[in-house]
């Protein structure tokens, strides 16, 4: 039975977030947390976001416009001047698909809401081993973060969760499809809104996690010819 504890799931309509909602949703009173930073795909992820929340009876749900990372710029996530590249799952270095420091601007505002609404937890979808090589994806930065909510709010007993941390994207299907998460609403490319394109880092990942997991990904590519790397 779902508890009275009320916890914020930061929910992008990604696979990785959809699969920590349905985690949260299932022990604690969730409101979920949306934030549109200027990303090519944003109003896709909004949809998704929307329809997560409806199929996982998420009530609370609050969309956050964040201008700052679009007007930063440097990622092709958010400056349309940069081309999102084809996979570079093996390349050096960290890809330009990287949002700098991202996650902070997102665990900052839900760490305030959490406080408002007062919510023990905060939940977000990180993982490391299929991460690209994020720096904001790593343990060791969600440590960090939760010695700064200790010192920086009202009771400072607020703890950022992130349950799939240490798991593999295949992992991550199967649990999803386990928990009866709504895999087939959520959105992962980064660059098209109609069809996924099937050769970016997050489609190359996720398809191959299906395809490890053994399960069908329903969402719609645009050539799938091309999707098999």
């Amino acid at each position: 039975m779902r508890s009275t504890q009320r916890a914020v799931v930061l929910l992008s309509g990604g696979m990785d977030s959809c699969v920590c909602a349905a985690l949260a949703a299932r022990d604690y009173h969730p409101a979920a947390l949306h934030i549109s930073y200027g990303q090519r795909t944003e109003q896709r992820e909004l949809r998704s976001f929307a329809a997560i929340c409806d199929r996982l009876n998420i009530g609370d749900r609050l969309v956050v416009n964040n201008e700052a990372l679009r007007m930063i710029g440097g990622s092709a996530l958010t400056d349309r001047s940069i081309e999102v590249p084809q996979s570079q799952l093996t390349g050096p270095g960290i890809p330009i698909t990287y949002v700098p420091f991202r996650n902070a601007h997102f665990l900052s505002a839900a760490v305030s809401w959490a406080e408002v609404l007062g919510a023990a937890k905060v939940w977000i979808g990180a993982v490391e081993p299929d991460s690209s090589g994020y720096p904001d994806c790593r343990p060791a930065y969600y440590q960090a973060f939760n010695e700064l909510v200790r010192a920086g709010t009202r009771q400072g007993g607020i703890e950022i969760v992130a349950p799939l941390i240490a798991m593999h994207k295949a992992e991550i299907v199967a649990l999803g499809l386990e928990l009866g998460a709504p895999l087939d609403l959520t959105w992962s490319c980064y660059s098209r809104e109609d069809q996924a394109c099937g050769v970016c880092d997050s489609c190359v990942l996720r398809l191959r996690a299906f395809r490890e997991a053994g399960a069908e990904d329903s969402i719609p590519y645009l050539a799938p010819e091309r999707t098999t790397v």
